[in-house]
């Protein structure tokens, strides 16, 4: 894993010596290793107790083990088996084994349309009783991290670890230099680009090669200019739903900005995963950058004085004027999540249960994470952030925080919360879209197309 090599798959974070220091997920595809005591990769036998797999690379897979550790040191007659894969080899191996019966007791996600498939088939269990009893643990998360892990107004899954919002990252010495302030709705930006445009900065960065970086700005678009039922609409498979009008109102205005010259020029060459689109916003080239919260760290350790000298400026993406939007909704990572499997006996059920009640979420996870420069899903993270001494790595938490905790709808990313079919069809059609090639009509009718898909 290249730890300068930031992408949303891959780091939430990294500070050279700071207190961020962060990974989503373990690149590369090799195959699993098990801890001690673990399984081999091929899934629990029933009656062998209850198992789990999850992914490795640090600090995650540390503060993974170390809840394993702390429940089977208390728990020593039902200890829970562990195997760790690697990003892709996990996501191959899972699917795989749960069709075949053979996944593990507890099932590690993102939610969304993975978690949904599994519903359909019938894979896993309704957890929505068992939170019912359990309010106190259900009652420490945010509300907005189980949009993703609902189908059909039940939850299958339970929130934890971390959450990644999209942030409107911008450089204040761009707007010193043009004598603006930060938008403040949909109209500002647009008034805002002719100004950068004349003073030779780009208004916006973007790694437009990547497609799911512009795919933010439609998340954003939809959410505000119709609010979050248009797209819930879409995942709940309503027909023509991406024909409604908020939706076509959201993709005009998208090409409204791109044929302003609102972006870099050449923004569909940059790729995100080489962090071209961050340098471009700390060396002054552009002045705003729409992108995952996971960008801070190589910001700051990456580009100079940007973050230090106190240049980098943040917030949630503005209102559109009439829109019906709530303006405190977000987009991006509302958490990783924990389902059980339908097919493990009542024992190993109760014990990945009892695992997930007392050691995913308690006080020592929760420090680790905050530690770690991430805030996790429950609102006693808040209580630990007083810990972290940076100034700048303060404020940012309490941003990031204080924009999950508060958001009235927190929208997974739409390439996870859809079917890989459809996600697929939706970035090649985004990548369309901005380059100016398809009409929001045309988006729209080729999106319907997959629909339920």
């Amino acid at each position: 894993m290249d730890p300068n090599a930031t992408s949303r798959r891959t780091f939430l974070g990294l500070v050279g010596s700071g207190a961020l220091a962060a990974g989503l997920a373990a690149c590369g595809s090799s195959g699993p290793t098990s801890t001690p005591g673990s399984t081999t990769g091929g899934g629990a036998p029933a009656g062998s107790g209850a198992s789990y797999w999850f992914l490795t690379g640090q600090p995650q897979q540390g503060i993974r083990e170390a809840q394993v550790k702390r429940f089977n040191d208390a728990n020593s007659s039902t200890k829970l088996k562990t195997t760790e894969f690697q990003n892709d080899a996990f996501k191959q191996k899972i699917k795989t084994a749960i069709g075949a019966g053979q996944g593990p007791t507890l099932i590690w996600g993102w939610g969304g349309g993975g978690l949904k498939a599994y519903v359909e088939a019938g894979q896993v269990e309704d957890l929505t009783g068992w939170l019912g009893q359990n309010a106190t643990l259900k009652n420490s998360i945010f509300p907005s991290a189980f949009t993703a892990a609902t189908v059909n107004g039940k939850i299958y899954a339970v929130p934890g670890e971390t959450v990644t919002p999209i942030v409107l990252f911008y450089d204040k010495r761009a707007f010193e230099k043009i004598g603006a302030q930060p938008p403040k709705s949909w109209g500002d930006i647009l008034d805002l680009v002719p100004k950068f445009n004349a003073k030779g900065i780009a208004p916006f960065s973007l790694g437009g090669q990547s497609r799911w970086t512009n795919m933010m700005w439609l998340e954003f678009l939809f959410d505000r200019i119709g609010g979050s039922e248009v797209f819930q609409n879409i995942y709940d498979g309503k027909k023509d739903g991406w024909s409604d009008p908020s939706a076509i109102k959201a993709l005009e205005e998208m090409q409204k900005l791109i044929k302003a010259n609102g972006f870099i020029k050449g923004f569909s060459s940059i790729t995100a995963d080489s962090n071209a689109d961050q340098a471009l916003l700390f060396t002054g080239k552009a002045a705003m950058m729409l992108h995952g919260a996971w960008t801070y760290g190589n910001m700051k350790s990456s580009g100079g004085d940007f973050v230090t000298g106190g240049h980098l400026g943040y917030m949630n993406f503005p209102p559109v004027d009439g829109g019906k939007g709530d303006p405190t909704d977000t987009v991006g990572n509302p958490g990783q999540y924990m389902s059980i499997s339908s097919k493990a006996s009542q024992a190993d059920k109760d014990t990945a249960k009892k695992f997930i009640a007392n050691n995913t979420l308690d006080d020592a996870t929760v420090e680790a994470w905050v530690k770690s420069g991430n805030i996790p899903v429950v609102k006693s993270a808040k209580d630990k952030l007083s810990s972290i001494t940076d100034k700048n790595d303060s404020e940012w938490l309490n941003f990031v925080y204080d924009t999950a905790a508060n958001a009235k709808n927190f929208a997974q990313s739409w390439d996870q919360a859809l079917s890989p079919t459809q996600a697929e069809t939706l970035l090649d059609n985004i990548a369309k879209l901005f380059q100016l090639s398809i009409s929001p009509q045309q988006f729209a009718t080729n999106m319907n197309a997959v629909i339920g898909k």
